[in-house]
């Protein structure tokens, strides 16, 4: 467990998180995931970090949160499949959290079983669900556990192409904002030759603009930087791509949020994830953050090249 300091009023007595400035998060999802890096995170942006939670005490500490205020204002609870009690009821702890009106954003991190071997074999563990048997046979179970949970989470991290400064941003990105009922945008650029981001809500594909890697003189700069990212901007159609997408996504933010989501993930991809993707993302980050959204862009790929 472990105590961040942040700012706020206290909001003592009972009541709701709808009364009160209270922010829950549940973080959850398969060892191995990152879900310890994540606890981290939120510490550094001012959350007090449960770890390690059984399921039963989930509502208890919810309403611990809210009655303390202070310190305990942005509380994190995080959830370990070593608990076996919490493991075949979570979903429905987080149901009972929502109809008590406590709001909860639930958190899920993935990986691909073939990460998460490679991570547990890389620190010699054997997986908490594998018994006598491997790895995997571990992981597909604890995956069977979590998929309801999984289904019911507000944002999913898949952390396979992820280190851990990258988790740990993306993190404090979506959870560093005062106000955590607004909606926040992840606009991520990645390459299609390592595969689509699982927790894409948009995927948008760039590769229909000439490509700088065939430019030698641009070749091995990357689409963050000027030269890059004025020719990918300048190609014909890129300019309406960019504006259609933020209009398409200007024109869904308030759905969803009546609809409760607060995370909104759109994908750009192109082939390698280092120039198109890159140039159109932040972009389009930027043109939306100055139509009022709170957006930021990320690069998943970048590097890996």
């Amino acid at each position: 467990m472990g105590e961040a300091h942040t700012s706020g009023h206290h909001t003592g007595g009972s009541g709701t998180v709808a009364e009160t400035d209270t922010t829950l998060v549940v973080v959850t999802g398969l060892s191995g995931g990152g879900r310890s890096t994540v606890a981290r995170a939120l510490e550094n942006v001012g959350f007090y970090v449960v770890d390690n939670l059984p399921q039963a005490l989930l509502l208890d500490m919810a309403e611990l949160a809210v009655k303390a205020g202070g310190a305990a204002r942005r509380t994190a609870m995080v959830l370990d499949v070593r608990s076996r009690a919490f493991s075949t009821d979570l979903a429905e702890a987080i149901r009972e959290l929502k109809e008590r009106g406590y709001a909860p954003r639930v958190v899920f991190v993935d990986a691909d079983d073939e990460v998460l071997i490679r991570r547990f074999e890389s620190v010699r563990r054997s997986h908490p669900l594998q018994g006598d048997g491997r790895l995997a046979d571990g992981i597909a179970v604890e995956r069977g556990l979590l998929e309801e949970a999984r289904d019911q989470a507000d944002v999913i991290i898949d952390t396979s192409h992820l280190n851990v400064n990258q988790l740990r941003r993306r993190v404090e990105e979506l959870f560093g904002g005062e106000d955590a009922r607004k909606l926040r945008v992840t606009v991520i650029s990645f390459g299609f030759k390592y595969g689509l981001p699982p927790d894409a809500d948009f995927v948008l594909d760039a590769r229909f603009l000439p490509n700088p890697y065939w430019v030698p003189e641009l070749r091995e700069h990357t689409g963050r930087e000027e030269a890059v990212s004025a020719y990918v901007l300048g190609q014909e159609g890129a300019d309406a791509f960019v504006e259609a997408y933020a209009d398409l996504v200007g024109a869904t933010t308030a759905g969803f949020e009546r609809e409760g989501k607060r995370y909104l993930t759109v994908a750009v991809g192109c082939t390698g994830g280092k120039h198109r993707s890159v140039a159109i993302a932040e972009e389009l980050a930027a043109r939306l953050r100055r139509a009022g959204l709170a957006a930021n862009a990320q690069h998943r790929d970048l590097g890996r090249e």
